[in-house]
């Protein structure tokens, strides 16, 4: 066993914890970064889109595998703070099971149905073979992000967040140097983006699992009383699907949007791949803040420490507003010079977009990070379906609001940016409504 999150000052605890897996998810970052970064400063303003629109179909695949490890990592948090082995043992086995099943099927449905990918995206007939050549190496990585993730989430929920981390740190490392190798060395072209970022996913993937196993024989080696049983499957499954769900939805949304914003051409589409990527990686430490808070909450929920819990939900709340100004106040005033990375500076209409884009969205990151907690909330508690309604509210305004504002005379593609803080307004609202009515029921116990 590893660290307990039971026990200790909850600030230093909750942060100890939570520092190394958003460092982690940063590196992560790095594999799509990487990607964008390189292929606009060698390919072109034409790559990039064709790059950055498939960007956004790997992030809701991901999600599917990414949302079934977070619902298992819960219960796997909850199982060690009560300190049951034997069904913490079951819940492993049954876990990687359907992750494997999921991710095999989900490999088999992108393949047979990549065209049709290419369609719903609406992508541009200029930038179609790119795409497809990108694409078809990109999904191959698919089983690669299951082993990262379920062992990842395995470890977090043992306490243990820096093995992730220093995983991802190599093979972070290792996607940027064959990006260069493979796009500017070799001139592979948007395949050699796509088998850099693959090659690296692996390395991490099945070096987690091979330390997991090293490190943790007890928790993996079968044995007579450890079996699959279907009790554990539905355990998991009642955990997962819904926190999947919800992840699948926000992914969803995204990608519709996403089909949106190719609609206005390619300099939209550009300018949209680049700054989604500083989008991402400026708020995923309160995404991952809020991760960390799930796993926190769960243990401590386990083990049935409910003034604990509650000096959490406060230290995290001030912690993830504060933080969320910050990160507000760097983007906008950094927006241009961020742009720069990713482009040409001679690319003057892909920049200017992208900054409009970033001055507006990114006003208002306290939002998103007060709603990653409410996720990682009702998560921990045993209430997975209210993550789900709050994302289909987030999602839900989002695009509805970006189809409607978009077709307003004098708005055009501001009305699309202008529709994500509404989403974010709205779903706080009613997740921070919910807490206050209902808080005493979400005492009750776990059987």
């Amino acid at each position: 066993m590893e660290n307990e999150l039971t026990r200790g000052p909850v600030m230093s605890t909750m942060l100890r914890f939570a520092v190394p897996m958003i460092l982690g998810d940063l590196l992560q970052q790095c594999y799509n970064i990487a990607d964008t970064l390189i292929v606009g400063r060698y390919l072109g303003e034409n790559a990039l889109a064709a790059v950055g629109s498939a960007f956004s179909l790997m992030t809701f695949l991901t999600s599917i595998i990414l949302g079934l490890a977070m619902g298992s990592g819960t219960v796997f948090s909850i199982r060690f703070g009560q300190k049951d082995e034997v069904r913490l043992k079951e819940g492993i086995l049954a876990s990687f099971v359907l992750l494997a099943f999921v991710t095999a099927a989900l490999n088999v449905l992108v393949y047979a149905g990549l065209d049709g990918i290419i369609w719903f995206l609406r992508t541009p007939a200029e930038l179609k073979a790119m795409m497809r050549e990108y694409l078809a190496v990109i999904f191959a990585g698919l089983a690669g992000i299951f082993l990262y993730n379920f062992f990842a989430s395995l470890l977090r929920s043992l306490g243990n967040s820096v093995i992730p981390l220093i995983f991802l740190a190599v093979s972070a490392c290792l996607n940027i140097g064959l990006d260069l190798w493979f796009v500017a060395g070799l001139n592979r072209g948007p395949a050699g983006a796509a088998e850099a970022t693959v090659i690296s996913q692996y390395i991490s993937g099945i070096g987690i699992a091979v330390y997991t196993y090293i490190k943790f024989p007890g928790l993996l080696r079968r044995d007579r009383q450890i079996r699959l049983r279907m009790e554990r499957i539905r355990e998991i499954t009642s955990f997962s699907a819904l926190t999947c769900m919800q992840q699948s939805i926000m992914n969803f949304g995204i990608l519709t949007v996403q089909g949106l914003v190719n609609s206005f051409g390619t300099t939209i589409m550009a300018a949209f791949a680049a700054a989604v990527k500083i989008d991402a990686f400026a708020y995923l430490p309160v995404q991952d803040f809020g991760n960390a808070f799930s796993i926190f909450i769960a243990q401590n929920y386990g083990a049935g420490e409910k003034e604990r819990i509650r000096r959490g939900i406060r230290v995290a709340a001030v912690t993830s507003v504060a933080f969320g100004l910050l990160i507000s106040l760097l983007v906008f005033l950094f927006a241009r010079p961020l742009m720069g990375m990713f482009i040409d500076g001679g690319e003057t209409a892909v920049i200017q977009e992208g900054v409009r884009y970033l001055r507006i969205e990114g006003a208002f990151y306290f939002m998103i990070g007060m709603l990653f907690l409410l996720y990682g909330l009702y998560r921990a508690l045993g209430r997975p379906g209210m993550s789900v309604v709050l994302t289909v509210v987030s999602l839900g305004t989002r695009v509805a609001l970006a189809y409607g504002l978009s077709a307003v005379p004098g708005l055009g593609v501001v009305g699309i940016w202008w529709s994500v803080p509404i989403g974010w307004f709205l779903a706080d609202a009613l997740g921070i409504g919910y807490f206050l009515v209902k808080r005493k029921e979400l005492g009750a116990g776990m059987e």
